[in-house]
């Protein structure tokens, strides 16, 4: 056998082994993305516990006419120590004549 056939030949046997590891570093990657960010956190605690506070829990406009507009803000923050996050949208319920 040539030199030249012997080179191929030990190439040849390199290939394999590069490729089956260059495969498992692949799954080993994926995994690892996958598991963190199942969670959806980007990078958030999730241990901690979220708790929600709002600056206003009642909003009181007196007489309002028919047709006329009043708009207000309210702030909604976490004072907890874990994500928050809504399942469902928000919502704000409207009484009359409290």
């Amino acid at each position: 056998m040539s030199r030249k056939h012997r080179g191929h030949a030990q190439r040849g046997r390199l290939v394999w082994p590069i490729m089956i590891g260059g495969g498992v570093l692949l799954l080993v990657a994926a995994f690892l993305f996958a598991s963190r960010g199942a969670g959806g956190s980007g990078g958030a605690s999730d241990s901690g516990t979220p708790q929600i506070a709002v600056d206003q829990q009642k909003i009181d406009y007196g007489y309002v006419k028919f047709g006329e507009t009043r708009a207000f803000k309210i702030a909604v923050t976490n004072t907890g120590d874990g994500a928050l996050r809504f399942k469902q949208k928000p919502y704000i319920e409207v009484l009359e004549g409290c």
